[in-house]
């Protein structure tokens, strides 16, 4: 397939922000990709392959800048000032390529194939000279190509198409394209349990979804994790759970999925990134703990003072996110245990399928409890004034609050759903909300005064679960320190598009609209009916959403979540209705 109409179509795409245009066009293009139909996939998504195999082209800035400037014959100082002030690097690039100086009369056309292998090879080049190998490559890419064609192949490069395509988008397409509306609930669980896109593609091109049915958690695979809905009282919960529910600790920790099979281990994010490097001891730990031959296991890593046993929070383990140097030095002085409190596969037999409690049964069997590994602590009770009790105690053991597990027969394990088998509850509302929400920067506002020259506000937005949207639910513009704020600013400079973006819903116009990447934890006052936001819009008052009221940002950027991870819509609908509940 020639790029060319690759590029035709994410023209096409970058011009519409319906969601049936997008499917639409994507499933055409599918159609007529043919053979390559699997690199197409990974190319939507900005990727060369998988999250969880770790390729990235190890293609800078600098290195693009330096390509633009021999194909252009401008100097790499001007490339890069225009560069700070249009902020979108393929932008930058079909700019300069529409006006290059020169040409080649070898080029070769670019096809979806050669694109992918070359930007593979700049992924495998290492060491010596492969600066100068890395720069020649996007020289010839940049000179074969259309300047479209760059703009497009510069963005993957970047791992940001900037056309409003999510996961999600692509797997509706797919499904369209070579399959059936009925068999979409079984696409989307098999990405969930094998998020490979590439690999979903290929089985429904050949129209197996037998084997789309069958694919289940697999060791040394990643999955998307389960998530948890959210209510604001024990007695809602329990009216939600009428077989019964477990209540175990939620842990303030990184979500952890741990794989064995044979002598090799695997862990994985909440995100499917492999991060076995960074936590070499817990390697170790499973290792000599869990004797079975392969296994997945799901739980929390959470960090604690070596003298005292004190659990620490979040941001002490996230600190090893990323980190290639005194790890060794981390290990003892920020140990880690791992709570446990879900097994996916045991010794060639998927788990997934069985109820809570027989998983949990089977998982208190798999182990012997020692510092590394424990269980999630657990209470199984109907008794509200028992459970508040136990409730209280997970905050005095410095956990957020616990998590209800449903005692159901169907209390499958279900990858990266969020349902009311599980749902947690964190701190009640008292007269003001003291639970934190995460939500998903979209826009920026300019600064005034001491804030002038950098973003002064932040507008931000919950995920709509149901549309694939981001609604709006308040500008942010407290909790910053000066420091903060001018690192935040050159990241979220990064982020920045022309115009708002396909998958957000707002009535407010920030001054730069923002890609929807990053996620911040933030406390407010109180929710409130707005008119300007679109959180849960025309749900509880015609022509109004939901707000934040007094929204403050906690310090906390969440760097292990997607922006699919944010809190829902429909959470911030719910904690509205128990607030007035709560207040009347």
């Amino acid at each position: 397939m020639k790029f060319s109409e690759v590029t035709k179509s994410f023209e096409e795409l970058s011009k519409t922000t319906k969601r049936l245009e997008l499917s639409s066009i994507l499933v055409e293009l599918m159609k007529e990709s043919g053979d390559d139909l699997k690199t197409l996939v990974y190319l939507l998504q900005g990727k060369l392959a998988p999250d969880y195999l770790g390729i990235e082209t190890g293609v800078s800035e600098k290195i693009i800048i330096k390509a633009l400037s021999s194909v252009s014959g401008l100097s790499e100082e001007d490339i890069g000032s225009r560069l700070v002030k249009e902020g979108d690097i393929g932008e930058l690039v079909e700019s300069i390529m529409s006006n290059k100086r020169q040409a080649s009369l070898e080029t070769q056309e670019l096809t979806v194939r050669s694109v992918h292998e070359s930007l593979l090879k700049l992924s495998e080049s290492k060491g010596p000279g492969s600066i100068a190998m890395k720069i020649n490559t996007l020289r010839n890419i940049f000179i074969s190509g259309s300047p479209a064609d760059s703009k497009y192949i510069s963005r993957i490069i970047e791992g940001k198409l900037r056309l409003g395509i999510a996961d999600s988008t692509i797997i509706d397409a797919l499904t369209l394209a070579f399959a059936t509306k009925e068999d979409h609930e079984a696409v989307d669980n098999a990405y969930n349990f094998h998020p490979d896109i590439g690999h979903i593609a290929e089985l429904l091109k050949k129209g197996d979804i037998e084997a789309i049915r069958a694919i289940g958690p697999e060791p040394l695979i990643p999955f998307k994790v389960m998530l948890a809905e959210r209510l604001q009282d024990i007695k809602s919960i329990m009216g939600k759970m009428d077989k019964g529910a477990a209540f175990e600790y939620k842990y303030d920790g990184l979500r952890t999925q741990i794989h064995k099979s044979g002598g090799k281990v695997r862990i994985f994010s909440r995100g499917t990134e492999d991060v076995t490097d960074q936590f070499p001891d817990i390697v170790k730990a499973v290792l000599e703990t869990f004797f079975c031959d392969s296994c997945i296991l799901d739980g929390e890593s959470v960090p604690y003072n070596p003298e005292t046993g004190e659990l620490y929070p979040f941001q002490f383990v996230s600190q090893r996110r990323g980190r290639k140097y005194r790890l060794g030095e981390m290990q003892s002085e920020i140990p880690i245990t791992v709570f446990l409190f879900d097994i996916l596969y045991l010794n060639g037999e998927s788990l997934a399928g069985r109820s809570y409690v027989q998983r949990r049964s089977i998982l208190e069997k798999a182990f012997v409890e020692g510092q590394s590994f424990k269980l999630a602590r657990r209470l199984v009770s109907s008794d509200e004034d028992v459970i508040r009790a136990f409730f209280n105690q997970s905050i005095a053991d410095g956990c957020e609050g616990v998590v209800a597990k449903s005692l159901a027969e169907n209390s499958i394990y279900r990858a990266g759903a969020r349902g009311w088998l599980w749902i947690k509850l964190k701190k009640d509302y008292q007269a003001e909300l003291s639970d934190t929400l995460d939500l998903v920067v979209v826009g920026a506002f300019g600064g005034q005064g001491r804030r002038k020259g950098k973003y002064g506000a932040l507008l931000m937005a919950c995920y709509n679960q149901a549309n694939d949207t981001f609604e709006t639910t308040c500008k942010l513009g407290s909790g910053f320190t000066d420091e903060f704020l001018i690192s935040m600013s050159k990241e979220l400079s990064e982020e920045r598009v022309e115009t708002k973006p396909a998958r957000v819903v707002s009535k407010m116009e920030p001054d730069i609209w923002l890609d929807p990447t990053m996620v911040m934890e933030i406390i407010g006052a109180e929710i409130t009916v707005s008119p300007i936001h679109t959180c849960a819009y025309g749900t509880v008052e015609k022509e109004s959403g939901l707000a934040i009221r007094f929204p403050r940002f906690n310090g906390r950027i969440r760097r292990d979540k997607k922006p699919e991870d944010a809190t829902t819509t429909s959470e911030i609908l719910e904690m509205f209705l128990s607030q007035r509940k709560t207040v009347s």
